[in-house]
C-alpha cells in the first residue's frame, strides 16, 4: 500500500512544483528553496545525532514554540532542528530562534528526499506536532533508528474518518510511533481505533494551553490601545476568503448602533492582505494598514493588521474577539490566545479541529458561537453594551486556561524519556 501512495507522490511532482510557482504569484518566497522541498544541497553530516520537531505554519510554529524553548534550554547541546512548510512558518521559526536551531523545509513525502534529509540531520528523535501524519517520513525516520514522537496530536472525527479509510496505510505508520501524546481521551480512543497501541498513548493535554503573556507583550497592547480611547474595540482574527465578507458587513451592522466602533483585521494569509485591504475599501469603510503605520483616528472604521507575528499583542488591544476559519468549514483556529488575555471569544460554528478546547470555552460560559453576520453583529453589539457580561466572560475565558495549564511540562518530560544519550551522538 505505501509503494502505491508513494508512487502517486512521484507522479505528482509536476503538480506540487507547479502549485510552488502558482502560489508565488502573491507570496515569492514559495518559489524559493525549492530544492529544500526535495532535499538537495544538503551535506552529508551536516549534524550529528539531532533532535527533528516538525510543525506545519505559523499556528503550529507558535504552539510548539514554548516547547522548543523548553528543549533548547534542558538540551544545550543536542542540535535542533526544526522545520516547517509554509514561508511563513520558517518566518516566523527564525523570528522567534534565530540561530539556536536549524530551519529548513520539511522534504515532501519521497523516500529519496527522506533519505537526502536524514543522511544530512541524522535525528535520533522526531517530533511530529499535532496531525503531520506522514507514512514515508515515520518509516524513513524509524528505518534509521530514530525514536518517534506525536507531541500536542489531535484527531478530529472528520480526520478519523479520513484514515479509515486507508487501514493498511495508516496502521503500519502508527505503529512506528514510540509515543503518541495527545489532547484528549476521545483524540486517544480515535487513534486507538485507528490501529495505535494504547500503551503507547498518552493524555497529555494541549500545549496550547501554557502560552504566557510576557511584559513586553503586555505593554506593546497597551500602547497600541491608548489612542483609541474609549471606542469599542473588536478583532477578527485569521480570517479566510469569503469569512473577511461576512466579518465587515457585520462590522458595518454594528457601526449603525455603534457608529465609533473600530474592528482589528486580521487575514490569515499574508498573500491576502492587498484583497483584504479592497475588500474594506468597497466596503466603503475608513481603512489603515498597521504595515504603513497609518494613523488611526476618528474616520478609521477598520485597522488592517497586514503584519506577521503580532496576533498575540493584538487580541490584548480588543475588547472582543472573533476567531476565524469557523464562519467558512476550515475548521477553525486557536482560541486560547484571546482567552489567556481574558477576552470573551466569539467563533463560528465550524470547529472540527477544537472541539475539545470550544467545548471547555462554552462550558464556562466564555464563548459565543454565532452562525452569520446579522447574529455576530448582534452579538457583539449586546457585549459591547454589558460591560459587567464582558469582564464575566473575559474572567471565565481566563479561568479555562489557567486550570488546563501543565502540559508543556508533561510534554517536555515525555521528551525526556526518549531524549538520545549522549553515547548514542
Amino acid at each position: 500500500m505505501r509503494s502505491l501512495y508513494t508512487l502517486l507522490w512521484y507522479f505528482s511532482l509536476p503538480l506540487l512544483f507547479l502549485r510552488l510557482w502558482w502560489r508565488g504569484r502573491r507570496a515569492p518566497a514559495y518559489r524559493q528553496r525549492w530544492r529544500e522541498r526535495l532535499a538537495l544541497g544538503y551535506r552529508r553530516g551536516t549534524l550529528n545525532g539531532s533532535v527533528w520537531v516538525h510543525a506545519v505554519s505559523v499556528g503550529e510554529t507558535l504552539a510548539a514554540a514554548p516547547l522548543i524553548e523548553g528543549l533548547l534550554a534542558a538540551h544545550p547541546d543536542t542540535p535542533l532542528v526544526v522545520t516547517t512548510t509554509t514561508p511563513t512558518g520558517s518566518e516566523r521559526v527564525r523570528a522567534l530562534f534565530g540561530e539556536r536551531v536549524t530551519h529548513v523545509y520539511c522534504p515532501w513525502e519521497l523516500p529519496g528526499a527522506y533519505r537526502r534529509f536524514l543522511d544530512a540531520f541524522d535525528p535520533r528523535l522526531v517530533v511530529i506536532l499535532e496531525t503531520e501524519l506522514w507514512p514515508n517520513l515515520c518509516a524513513a525516520a524509524k528505518a534509521r533508528g530514530a525514536k518517534l514522537l506525536l507531541m500536542n496530536g489531535r484527531l478530529s472525527e472528520k480526520s478519523y474518518r479520513g484514515y479509515a479509510r486507508l487501514p493498511r496505510l495508516v496502521r503500519p505508520m502508527l505503529a512506528r510511533f514510540d509515543t503518541l501524546a495527545v489532547q484528549t481521551e476521545a483524540e486517544a480512543r480515535r487513534f486507538e481505533a485507528l490501529g495505535a497501541s494504547r500503551s503507547r498513548l498518552v493524555v497529555n493535554g494541549s500545549v496550547k494551553f501554557d502560552l504566557t503573556l510576557d511584559d513586553a507583550v503586555r505593554e506593546r497592547a497597551a500602547a497600541l490601545r491608548v489612542p483609541w480611547g474609549e471606542r469599542p474595540v473588536w478583532i477578527a482574527a485569521s480570517t479566510h476568503p469569503g469569512e473577511d465578507e461576512i466579518v465587515l458587513a457585520s462590522h458595518r451592522r454594528l457601526r449603525a448602533t455603534h457608529p465609533d466602533a473600530l474592528l482589528i483585521l486580521v487575514p490569515r494569509h499574508p498573500e491576502r492582505f492587498d484583497d483584504v485591504a479592497a475588500l474594506v475599501r468597497r466596503a466603503g469603510l475608513g481603512l489603515a494598514r498597521r504595515s504603513r503605520q497609518e494613523a488611526v483616528d476618528d474616520g478609521v472604521a477598520v485597522y488592517l493588521a497586514d503584519t506577521m507575528g503580532e496576533l498575540l499583542m493584538l487580541f490584548g488591544a480588543a475588547d472582543l474577539a472573533f476567531v476565524g476559519g469557523s464562519l467558512v468549514p476550515v475548521g477553525g483556529h486557536n482560541l486560547l490566545e484571546p482567552a489567556a488575555w481574558g477576552k470573551p471569544v466569539l467563533t463560528g460554528p465550524h470547529l472540527h479541529n477544537f472541539t475539545a478546547i470550544a467545548a471547555l470555552l462554552d462550558e464556562a460560559g466564555a464563548l459565543s458561537v454565532v452562525s452569520g453576520e446579522e447574529q455576530l453583529a448582534a452579538t457583539l453589539a449586546a457585549l459591547h453594551d454589558d460591560a459587567g457580561e464582558r469582564r464575566r466572560r473575559g474572567e471565565a475565558a481566563a479561568g479555562v486556561v489557567a486550570a488546563n495549564r501543565g502540559a508543556l511540562q508533561r510534554g517536555l518530560n515525555i521528551c525526556a524519556s526518549l531524549w538520545p544519550s549522549r553515547s548514542g551522538l
